[in-house]
């Protein structure tokens, strides 16, 4: 994973203005990037007003939204400054909710390895690939509260030249 990304993605300010511009729906309900290496990301989202249900609580989907944001970091950071560039997309997200959220559900993606090899394929033979991970949300006790698995898309941005 490139440098430059994680020091963006590690900068307070930085990541919180991304969310806001490109992620304003994350940024409302409080989804917080708390850590990131090559193999790894956590990402949390608090219950509070704006990510609550009626059933008191945190709505489906801002769980899935930080289980999402857990494995998009990662797919964002394997695909940064590729050359050709690479683009991402998610094609399917199954989501098990095990147990009612009611305060901060912590959800884990540990599957960059399997992302970098991927995009490493993808970026190799040309050909669009895909690839599920889990993400696993748990609360404070370390109890699952939802697991997901996200199916992503990798296709490499080849310019064809222009006398094509």
């Amino acid at each position: 994973m490139h440098d430059k990304f994680l020091d963006l993605a590690t900068h307070p300010f930085k990541m919180r203005a991304f969310m806001l511009r490109k992620l304003p729906s994350a940024f409302f309900s409080g989804v917080q990037l708390r850590y990131i290496d090559s193999e790894k990301a956590i990402v949390t989202v608090p219950y509070r007003w704006f990510s609550t249900n009626p059933f008191k609580s945190t709505y489906f989907a801002c769980l899935s939204m930080a289980a999402e944001m857990s494995t998009g970091i990662l797919a964002m950071g394997h695909t940064y400054k590729k050359n050709p560039k690479v683009s991402l997309l998610v094609t399917r997200i199954e989501g098990n909710f095990l147990k009612k959220a009611k305060g901060i559900a912590t959800f884990t993606c540990d599957e960059g390895h399997r992302i970098a090899l991927m995009v490493k394929e993808t970026l190799m033979t040309g050909k669009p690939t895909s690839l599920t991970v889990r993400s696993v949300g748990v609360d404070k006790y370390d109890d699952i509260v939802a697991e997901f698995n996200i199916t992503w898309s990798f296709k490499s941005k080849i310019v064809p030249p222009k006398d094509w």
